[in-house]
């Protein structure tokens, strides 16, 4: 969640690289920012609550250095402030750190009987600590990040700079992702890509429990303090053009208008070669007779909808688990289930558990994931990947319709029938129009916007495919405008909810399957005998004139499969214009990190 970012080198300032880096992590949501930089053969430390621009201030830019490292802090252990922001500096040892150290407490009473004393809150400074008292033991960081490896539980990206060593930079991961850049007569590293794009594509994948040390000319990957490491060099697929606002007002409008391309690129990257190919790439899905569908809040939700068109058109029970509550249950595995793992970053703390609690038991997994080379890709058996491209955002837009696009894919090559796959490929043609036009109805969500911005409870209803669309939708809502929403199934609401439902409480209902549509009109109806003011959204073959709602929304019919990619739009544009017209900040809101990487 947190964000790091390294420089060593010969051509540039380290501290523009680092604040650049920063900047280019602010979507993965902070509440602190510091850089440590070697001045005068001393590192120096300045840190500060808050945004990015409250550390920018502060600095100095006409120093000249070559080594350092930089953080933006997204708490867990300890307030938001200036004393608990990283770099943390202990003795000799100064360091940056993603993740949580889970012993940190029995740890800092081993040192404090050491005789370290500690300022901070954190856990990390506890590690700057430990590693410190191990260095002034052994007198090489290289044996101590390795024995450290050994005393430290929990997960950790690091990036250390030593007193006594003024051109090399130290990284070590466990479970944190973390990637190390190359340039010319430059190194750096990264958290993520973004930090690093404005400066070099060509990068080495860090894995799990690997070190290395980085100079302005070398770069070192360890298995332990004696062995090291040949890497492959790769290059990334995105570019910097790819990030950038191109014009909108916020990262989510251009991606909310990236969408149809993207669904267009997810869909025709997989289905180009005809259904045999579909199947050449897929999992041979008959030998499974259960799957269980994992992931994290919207992709949870993206999964929900997988559930219900992979029971319909595959004829297989699906289970779909929010990950942090499946890694700890009793899990009922045999030889013919599969795991399907959801995940943007594909490096989801909480979905990566569950894929290796899933390979533990010798099942087989499929990643569903956005990032080449991401932990979740390289661990899965199984990898499709989306192409919803660089997605800055914290709230999913793109990313989550990408996921949608391939589970649509996933059942249709269930059905294993021709005509089914031509007459789906057909309805793709047109869905990127029908997709683009949606997005061009600015006015209605505008004004829907304008009648439910200042109220203060929201309800979202829906059946089958539509009540895990109206999950999304309230999710939305609640994450860029703080607006208390619940989304129901729509004929559960009158056991017990409804109470909660009085004169003008914005309710939207969302009614797009034609076998449903009777009932959940009669659900709409006892809202709105109650007094709720009715945002129907439904599709051209359902749109009717009638008595029971107060605004409409009218979407195109399309396939099944791909019914959920056209009604997911207006609602993730009403949260949009809803969170604009509160004056929130939409593309980073409190609290929230774009890639979750604890628990």
């Amino acid at each position: 969640m947190c964000g790091i970012v390294g420089y060593v080198g010969k051509n540039k300032q380290a501290l523009h690289v680092l604040i650049e880096g920063l900047k280019a992590l602010e979507y993965r949501g902070y509440d602190s920012s510091g850089v440590a930089f070697l001045n005068n053969n001393k590192i120096q430390i300045i840190k500060e609550k808050g945004k990015i621009h409250n550390l920018e201030v502060k600095i100095d830019f006409s120093v000249t250095s070559n080594l350092g490292i930089g953080h933006t802090r997204w708490a867990t252990h300890g307030e938001p402030s200036q004393i608990n922001a990283h770099p943390h500096k202990v003795g000799k040892i100064t360091l940056v750190h993603n993740g949580i150290i889970e012993n940190y407490e029995e740890l800092k009473l081993v040192l404090k009987e050491s005789g370290y004393s500690f300022i901070s809150e954190t856990d990390t400074e506890v590690a700057c600590a430990l590693i410190d008292k191990l260095y002034n033991e052994k007198n090489d960081i290289l044996k101590v990040m390795d024995k450290c490896r050994n005393l430290i539980r929990g997960s950790y990206a690091f990036a250390i700079l030593v007193d006594d060593i003024d051109d090399k930079l130290f990284v070590m991961r466990k479970d944190s992702p973390l990637i190390i850049a190359l340039g010319n007569d430059e190194n750096y590293v990264a958290s993520d890509v973004p930090a690093i794009l404005k400066f070099t594509n060509r990068y080495i994948l860090l894995n799990n429990n690997e070190m290395a040390v980085l100079t302005s000319d070398s770069v070192k990957v360890y298995k332990d303090s004696n062995t090291i490491i040949k890497k492959d060099i790769d290059t990334f697929e995105w570019d910097m053009e790819a990030a950038m606002k191109n014009g909108y007002e916020h990262y989510m409008l251009k991606e909310i208008n990236e969408e149809p391309e993207v669904v267009y690129n997810t869909i025709y990257n997989l289905i180009k070669n005809g259904s045999e190919e579909l199947s050449s790439i897929f999992p041979d899905f008959s030998k499974y007779k259960k799957i269980d569908i994992v992931a994290c809040g919207s992709a949870y939700h993206a999964g929900l909808i997988g559930k219900t068109l992979i029971e319909k058109y595959g004829d297989i029970p699906v289970n779909v688990e929010v990950a942090s509550e499946y890694r700890y249950k009793k899990l009922f595995y045999n030889n013919r289930t599969l795991v399907i793992i959801i995940s943007q970053s594909g490096e989801t703390a909480d979905s990566l558990a569950a894929l290796r609690i899933a390979k533990e038991h010798d099942v087989d997994t499929l990643a569903i994931v956005n990032v080449v080379g991401s932990s979740i890709a390289r661990e899965a058996k199984y990898v499709l990947y989306t192409k919803a491209g660089v997605e800055i955002a914290v709230a999913t837009t793109k990313a989550y319709s990408s996921q949608l696009a391939v589970l649509s894919l996933i059942a249709l090559s269930m059905i294993n029938n021709d005509d089914n796959f031509d007459n789906f490929v057909s309805d793709c043609q047109k869905l990127e129009t029908q997709m683009t036009n949606l997005i061009k109805k600015h006015n209605v969500y505008r004004d829907i916007a304008l009648e439910i911005y200042q109220k203060n409870d929201i309800f979202f209803l829906g059946r089958g495919i539509d009540y895990a669309l109206a999950m999304e939708g309230s999710l939305k809502l609640k994450e860029i405008s703080y607006l208390h929403s619940e989304a129901y199934p729509a004929g559960e609401l009158k056991h017990g909810t409804i109470s909660l439902i009085e004169k003008d409480t914005p309710v939207i209902a969302i009614a797009t399957d034609e076998t449903l549509n009777e009932k959940i009109i009669s659900n709409i109806k006892e809202v709105k005998a109650r007094g709720a003011s009715v945002i129907l959204l439904t599709t051209s073959k359902l749109n009717k004139v009638g008595d029971y709602y107060d605004y409409k929304i009218v979407v195109d019919d399309n396939n099944e499969l791909l019914q959920s990619l056209l009604t997911i739009i207006p609602l993730q544009l009403l949260s949009y214009e809803v969170a604009k017209l509160k004056g929130c900040d939409i593309d980073k809101p409190r609290n929230l990190a774009k890639s979750v990487t604890v628990e």
